[in-house]
Parts: structure tokens; C-alpha cells; sequence
């Protein structure tokens, strides 16, 4: 035998040995970091001595030459989501609210919340037979051929008397070390490079080849059962999962099992703490009851179990070099500033650009390019910068001055006295006019999908477009002659203008971009008016006495009424026949006043309404909706992830209604005195 031969004979051993330890002892004997080495080593002698490769490697997996379709697959039992607690409050609340489900004492089992992706793994009488995605919980993708991949998934399951069908859930994960080292591979080869583990993840997933799949190196931790046929009466959770362990599935060693809200939140505050040293990444904590017979008795809404919870850790904070600070320049004219920043790991994505909001946010933290800075992922989703660290300060450092003229257009910028916002005032400016189309064409105004940044820039410069109502004159032709459209995307964006078409008058006028208009606004104007000729026809006074609109938002509405500018904009929607009406108020005005002199806040998302459909629902009955809750607050309507209205409702002891509750409301009206 050669001394290739050799090696990769030792290594097959060696890799074997090293993910049963890793897998099947949860008791490592090596790092991450020397197991990825021991198999790229092998992958990369493999790939040069192909007359070598048998299938007893543990580099060849079966099915991994197949190349994925991922067709669509209903799960046997329906994958929901979790709604989120972010503070001890919100924990409590839900705390109290499945104390009062049951009779009997509850218990949680605690485990981290993994930044992953969901996945199903369904076995046949022991034997591994499908992966797939949650997708919409319903229906997931088949990635059956790269899930077999992964080396942590068993094929085949150990024990005796195995179920005839059993689903157990999980999540894939990319471990840390592998995500740096995938992208220590993308950069060598010129490639860009991934944003976070989770991404990395979930995109290797989804790869059409799995061979790529398996060079990625995926894991994944299990925590549920979904479908089971046979197998052992369980009566907690915690023995599904040492059941689980024992048939081969890695469970999170990290998981607990606890008697009360405020131990839960010592465990969060304890896996919080020591997330950073995780060679995974976790956003979070999932807190479950215990016993099953309490889970099923229970139950659950329609997006989620009630005996679940994932409580969501707070932002994060890291240090960075403020590289310069820039100004962009939005739809309105607003110049915004933000910083450049030496791209840094924050909250599960890699910052390089945070918002500086205005000139006197950016004077009041006194931040300035060269300086050391603290950025933090505000809500977890918007970077932000804190402020600066002082004692790190170049010694020739000088403030930042707001720019003159508009980076744009060269025009000059304007802040009016008083203001807190620098404009550009061109109409014509091409960063507006850039960002009224991505706007108009966003999911909260005329949802056109495949009408995202890029692609209006790239029409933009063909000489396509010049505001939003040049869209309903794009030709199949036109978009199929533009550089990376083909004909599906072409046809799918025609499709999608033509359909937009319909959504009516509260999403044309939040599309239009007119200031102070947001989606309230827009909603009451459209039942008051019942065309966008009535309301550009209104005068101030009647405009600021409709509900909920005042002088302000009346008077910028009035504004873009008198402005010559939009008119042939306007005019374009006309002609293409954009929906540029809705029902009136009065037009719904038959129905039963039973609401009458209530006052109520919607929290949360409900199934069967949109934020403001329940709004009108409310108010076409007599009923008032307010934005918070008070003691005057007859009824919360609480939909999947209430957040902190639900707690405080609960602690005032105001009635709680679910989607259920509501609708009986709504159809019979509230219960006799």
C-alpha cells in the first residue's frame, strides 16, 4: 500500500472515531477546528487520488451525487412557529397564562434557542427516508439527498422495537469554526464571503448539489417529536428527548428541566452569559412545558403550541473603527448620515454600515471618522452606533460637518429653522427618485415582487423608468433585453405590476411616499373619502377633521394636492388602471353599533385581519382603538407575539380576547351586564 494510501486509510479511522466521540459520546476529544482539519485533509487527498475513493468514506454520503429538485412535501403533522418573550415580564405573563390552562403544578424544559434551520427528519422503521424544511409549516422543500449529508443525522437508528414512522425536529446549524473556515475558502478563491453561520447554513442547505453541501460541514441539534407510530409511552418532555438521545439523535447537552418561571429565567440569563463561548451560534433561549398530557390538554393557536416560547436575547454590543461617516438621501430628500464601518460580527451579521439618523444625533454623540466606536443591532435587526470611546481617540481627530450639497445631485441642502431634517429640495434628484420607486414597490405599499433595490437602479439606467408610474409601461420585451432578466423573471415582474394593480387606495397612497402618511393615516382617509380625486380635492380644514389625521398630516396632503410635479405621475396610474378607490365609511356604515362607547388595543398578528383591517372592523361597530393599554381599555385583541400589551393587560385585568374571542365579538357583540 502507497503512503496515500496510508494517509487516507488513517484518516478515514480517525474522522470515524472522532464524530461517534463527537456525536454519539457527546464527548469530544479534539476541537472543531482539528476535526474540520482531519477532514479537509481527507477531502483533498480523496479529490486527487479519485481512484481511491470507496463508499465506506465517511466523505461520501449516500445520495450525495443527486442532484436536489426540491419538490414540495406535506409534513405529517403541521410545523409551527414560536411566539417570542424579550423580557422577564413578557416570560412571566405567558408564565401565568399556561399556569391557568391546567390544574396540576407546571414544570419547563429549557434549552437554547439554536440560530439554525428548522428541519424534519422522518424515519421508516428505523431507517432515514426524508428531510425537509419547515417552509410555510404546512408544506416544506425535499433536501432529502443533502440533509443525508450532514454526518451528525443518523441513517439508521440504534435499539430495538423502533416506531414504524417517527419525525423528530431539529435545527441545522452551521458551527462557528466552520463558518470561518468556509469563508477562509471564499476568500482565497475571490469569492464574497457569507454574512453569519445562519445564512451560511441555510443557504448550504438548499444547494442543489450536495456534494457542496457536504463540504460545508452542517450539523444539527434535535428537540421535538413531530409524527410517531409505536415506540415507548413517554410522559414528559425531557424523556422524549433522552429517548431521542438514546436512538442516536445529538441532543443539546446544554437543555434543563426546571420547576418555575423565575428558574427558567436564571437559565436564560446563565445561557446568555456564556453564548459567546458556544461553538454555535444562539440568539436565544426555548422554554417548554414539560409534561406532554399538559402540552396536549393545552393545545394550540394557529401559528403556534401555547406550551412554547422562545425568549429572544437582547442586542448585542461590539466595538469597531468608524471609517467615515456619508450621507444618503432618501425619497423625500431626507439626508440621512451613516457611518462606514470596519465590518464587525454583531447579532448575527456582519455590520458595516449603521445609521446616524440626522446632524444632531451625530453632534450629540460626537462621533467622527477614525474614532473607535460601539455599534449595537438595535431590536436585534438595525445597526446602530452608541457612541464613541474617548480614550481610543485619534489625537487629531476633528468633528464631522454635515455636507453642503446633496451627493447626488449637487443640489444644496437645506434645514429649515427649527428642523431637525436636512433636505435636498430637487424633485428630480436621482437618489429619490430611485428610492420613491423601491418604495412604492415595497411589501407595505404595492408589494411588487422582484422590484427590490438593484433591479430599480438597473431600469433606472436602462432609461426605463422614471417614477412609479413609468412601471405599468414596462413591455415583456424591455425587461427581458435587460441583463440578468431572463424570460421567467421577465414575465413573473409583468405579472406582478399587473397585479399590484388592484390593491386599492390605502396602499396607493402609502406607496406615493406624501410625508406624515402612514398606513392609520392612509386607512381613515380612504374610508372618509372613498377616492384619491375626493381627498386631493379636500381642502385643509375638512382634510384635518377626519379622525386620526389632524393639521399636520393634513396639511402635507394638501401640499402634494397644489404641487404640479406628481400630476403626471398620477395621471400615468390612471391610465394603467391602478385601483385608485375603496369603500367609504359610510358605504359600512349598516353595521350593528354594538361596539359602542368600547375602547380597544390590537397586539400582535392575527390570521383571519391585517393590522387595520381589525382596526376597521372595530370602529365600523362604534368601537374605539387606542395605541396602548390603560385602565379605560375595555378589550385586548392578542394575536401570535403579543409582546408587552399582553403583560400589561394581564396586570390590570383587562379582558383578552384571541382571534376567536374577536370574531365572536364582532359577530354578537360584547356579553349583557
Amino acid at each position: 500500500m502507497s503512503e496515500v494510501e496510508d494517509r487516507i486509510a488513517e484518516l478515514r479511522s480517525l474522522v470515524q472515531y472522532h464524530e461517534d466521540r463527537y456525536y454519539g459520546d457527546d464527548a469530544p476529544e479534539i476541537t472543531d477546528a482539528e476535526f474540520d482539519a482531519l477532514v479537509l485533509e481527507l477531502r483533498d487527498l480523496e479529490a486527487q487520488h479519485p481512484e481511491l475513493v470507496t463508499d465506506a468514506s465517511p466523505t461520501q454520503r449516500p445520495g450525495s451525487a443527486v442532484t436536489s429538485t426540491f419538490t414540495k412535501v406535506k409534513h405529517v403533522v403541521p410545523m409551527l412557529s414560536l411566539d417570542n418573550a424579550f423580557s422577564l415580564e413578557d416570560l412571566q405573563a405567558w408564565g401565568l397564562r399556561v399556569e391557568r390552562l391546567v390544574t396540576e403544578p407546571v414544570r419547563f424544559t429549557t434549552e437554547p434557542k439554536i440560530d439554525g434551520l428548522a428541519i424534519s427528519l422522518l424515519y421508516e422503521d428505523g431507517v432515514f427516508v426524508r428531510g425537509a424544511t419547515r417552509g410555510d409549516g404546512e408544506v416544506g422543500e425535499d433536501v432529502t439527498a443533502n440533509v443525508a449529508t450532514i454526518a451528525a443525522v443518523p441513517k439508521r437508528l440504534k435499539g430495538k422495537n423502533l416506531p414504524r414512522l417517527l419525525e423528530v425536529r431539529g435545527e441545522v446549524y452551521m458551527p462557528i469554526s466552520a463558518f470561518e473556515a468556509l469563508n477562509r475558502r471564499q476568500g482565497d478563491l475571490g469569492k464574497p464571503l457569507f454574512m453569519n453561520p445562519r445564512n451560511a447554513g441555510a443557504g448550504s442547505l438548499r444547494q442543489k448539489d450536495p456534494s457542496i453541501t457536504a463540504s460545508r460541514e452542517l450539523s444539527v441539534w434535535c428537540y421535538q417529536l413531530g409524527a410517531c407510530e409505536g415506540g415507548p409511552k413517554l410522559a414528559s418532555h425531557h424523556e422524549v428527548l433522552e429517548w431521542v438521545s438514546e436512538l442516536g439523535f445529538p441532543v443539546n447537552p446544554l437543555i434543563e428541566t426546571l420547576d418555575s418561571v423565575d428558574a427558567v429565567h436564571d437559565f436564560c440569563s446563565r445561557l446568555e452569559a456564556q453564548r459567546h463561548g458556544l461553538p454555535y451560534e444562539i440568539d436565544g433561549a426555548v422554554v417548554k412545558v414539560d409534561d406532554l398530557a399538559q402540552q396536549r390538554e393545552m393545545g394550540f393557536t394557529s401559528r403556534a403550541p401555547r406550551w412554547a416560547i422562545a425568549y429572544k436575547f437582547p442586542p448585542e454590543e461590539k466595538t469597531t473603527l468608524l471609517k467615515d461617516i456619508m450621507v444618503s438621501i432618501g425619497r423625500t430628500g431626507r439626508a440621512t448620515p451613516f457611518a462606514m464601518l470596519e465590518p464587525v460580527f454583531v447579532s448575527g451579521s456582519t455590520v458595516g454600515l449603521a445609521t446616524l439618523h440626522n446632524e444632531d444625533e451625530v453632534q450629540r454623540r460626537d462621533v467622527r471618522p477614525g474614532d473607535t466606536v460601539v455599534v449595537r443591532k438595535a431590536g436585534d435587526v438595525i445597526p446602530e452606533v452608541v457612541g464613541p470611546i474617548l480614550a481610543k481617540r485619534p489625537k487629531d481627530s476633528e468633528p464631522w460637518v454635515f455636507p453642503k450639497v446633496c451627493p447626488s445631485c449637487g443640489s444644496p441642502l437645506v434645514r429649515p429653522v427649527g428642523g431637525a431634517d436636512t433636505r435636498c429640495l430637487n424633485y428630480s434628484c436621482p437618489a429619490q427618485q430611485h428610492q420613491r420607486i423601491v418604495f412604492f414597490a415595497g411589501r407595505s405599499a404595492m408589494d411588487i415582487d422582484g422590484l427590490g433595490e438593484e433591479r430599480v437602479a438597473q431600469l433606472i439606467e436602462a432609461g426605463l423608468v422614471e417614477d412609479v408610474g413609468d412601471l405599468y409601461s414596462l413591455t415583456f420585451d424591455q425587461l427581458v433585453a435587460l441583463d440578468r432578466m431572463g424570460e421567467i423573471s421577465a414575465r413573473k415582474l409583468i405579472d406582478a405590476l399587473e397585479a399590484s394593480k388592484s390593491r386599492g387606495l390605502v396602499r396607493v397612497l402609502i406607496g406615493l411616499g406624501i410625508r406624515h402618511v402612514g398606513p392609520a393615516a392612509a386607512t381613515e382617509l380612504a374610508r372618509t373619502f372613498g377616492s384619491l380625486d375626493a381627498i386631493l380635492a379636500a381642502d385643509e380644514t375638512t382634510l384635518a377633521a377626519v379622525e386620526g389625521v389632524g393639521p399636520v398630516i393634513a396639511a402635507s396632503v394638501h401640499a402634494f394636492a397644489q404641487d404640479e410635479r406628481p400630476r403626471p405621475i398620477l395621471e400615468k396610474l390612471r391610465a394603467a388602471g391602478v385601483d385608485l378607490t375603496a369603500p367609504t365609511a359610510a358605504a359600512v356604515s349598516d353595521e350593528p353599533q354594538t361596539l359602542a362607547g368600547l375602547n380597544f388595543v390590537v397586539t400582535g398578528t392575527l390570521d383571519g385581519f391585517t393590522r387595520d383591517e381589525a382596526n376597521a372592523a372595530i370602529e365600523a361597530r362604534g368601537g374605539k382603538v387606542t395605541s396602548s393599554v390603560s385602565k379605560k381599555t375595555n378589550y385586548v385583541v392578542a394575536g401570535a407575539s403579543p409582546g408587552s400589551k399582553l403583560a400589561k393587560a394581564e396586570t390590570l385585568g383587562v379582558p383578552v380576547l384571541d382571534e376567536a374571542g374577536f370574531n365572536a365579538l364582532l359577530a354578537e357583540g360584547p356579553p349583557a351586564e
